[in-house]
């Protein structure tokens, strides 16, 4: 993977209760100068114009809107110029065991749009046998990717979720990946994206000797 590549891969992402639209265009600026993708609250897509890939997110941070609430988000992001939707799952419903339900919310989005879903399954916050379920359930519905975290919950991505999600779908490891040994780490674990608010200090780690 050379490093164009490597940058590719990685979401760069602001996401914080207190982003502001500046905060937003700078991490957009750094995403377009590194050839990084953006992550960034769904209120400012519209107000961006920038040439790369432009994700946001639905059902952020606890992923427990409604699912009329949902399928509006996702109609609005993509309306505004999202390319990407990252959408968090019912975690509640999904730990009561409430399958129907999980899957009915995550088809919400699939079957509102037609660009890219990845679902945010939470996994710090789940047994094995839930995260098994939850990319079990992401898959039946549609999903493009499942991803670990949103990075608002204790703990984030490790090597083991990641190789045990790589089996249902794409993986995008996000929470705690903050330098390039770590992202590597995670794409040797089979991820295929990195989401992270330290991407510009991921990709400068890439070695120029690679």
């Amino acid at each position: 993977m050379n490093r164009a590549d490597f940058a590719g891969r990685i979401d760069h992402t602001v996401l914080g209760p207190e982003t502001t639209l500046a905060d937003v265009e700078r991490i957009v600026q750094q995403a377009e100068r590194y050839g990084m993708n953006a992550c960034i609250p769904p209120c400012y897509v519209e107000e961006i114009d920038a040439d790369i890939t432009l994700a946001t997110v639905i059902g952020f941070p606890h992923g427990q809107h409604a699912l009329a609430a949902k399928r509006a988000e996702a109609e609005q992001a993509w309306h505004d110029g999202s390319d990407e939707l990252d959408m968090v799952l019912n975690i509640g419903r999904l730990r009561a065991g409430d399958d129907e339900a999980v899957q009915a919310d995550i088809e919400t989005v699939t079957e509102t749009v037609t660009i890219p879903v990845k679902v945010i399954i939470e996994t710090a916050l789940l047994n094995t046998e839930e995260k098994h379920r939850a990319c079990e359930l992401a898959r039946a519905a549609g999903a493009d990717f499942v991803k670990t975290s949103t990075g608002f919950a204790d703990g984030g991505a490790t090597v083991a979720d990641v190789e045990l999600m790589s089996d249902y779908l794409p993986v995008k490891a996000s929470g705690g990946v903050g330098t390039y040994k770590e992202a590597m780490a995670m794409f040797d674990a089979g991820a295929e994206r990195i989401g992270a608010s330290s991407g510009v200090q991921i990709v400068e780690g890439y070695p120029d000797s690679e």
